[in-house]
């Protein structure tokens, strides 16, 4: 199996058995991406997402940006150079320019079956 060097976004529980799998298929992870921390429960205190918990077990590079299309975040993405982009219930929208990116392109892992019918977002038109 060819090793790809791959850019992996994610934030909740369900995204991390396929960032453990790529990374125990030997699968070079150059950066994990994940939603900033957020304040949880009642003593406010900020809590990491369960996919930067795994990226840390993982002792893999992680980014967090507030928002992808503000900040040097794209020029950092560039500066990897990706084979491809993996996203796993993200919860951001990718612009054009990031899906365009990495040579063999994004893969977009979805729960729902919403994608299939009626496109990738609950506003698209057409399915697949």
């Amino acid at each position: 199996m060819n090793k790809l060097r791959i850019v992996y976004m994610g934030t909740p529980d369900f995204a991390v058995p396929c960032l453990d799998r790529l990374v125990q298929d030997g699968h070079e992870i150059l950066a994990v991406v994940t939603q900033p921390d957020r304040p949880k429960g009642r003593g406010q205190k900020l809590a990491y997402s369960p996919v930067k918990v795994a990226a840390l077990a993982h002792n893999l590079p992680i980014l967090q940006p507030a928002k992808i299309k503000e900040g040097n975040f794209m020029e950092q993405l560039t500066a990897l150079a990706p084979d491809v982009i993996v996203v796993v219930a993200f919860g951001q929208f990718l612009p054009k320019q990031m899906l365009e990116l990495p040579l063999k392109g994004c893969i977009n892992v979805h729960a729902s079956l919403l994608p299939y019918y009626r496109g990738g977002s609950p506003n698209s038109l057409g399915g697949y």
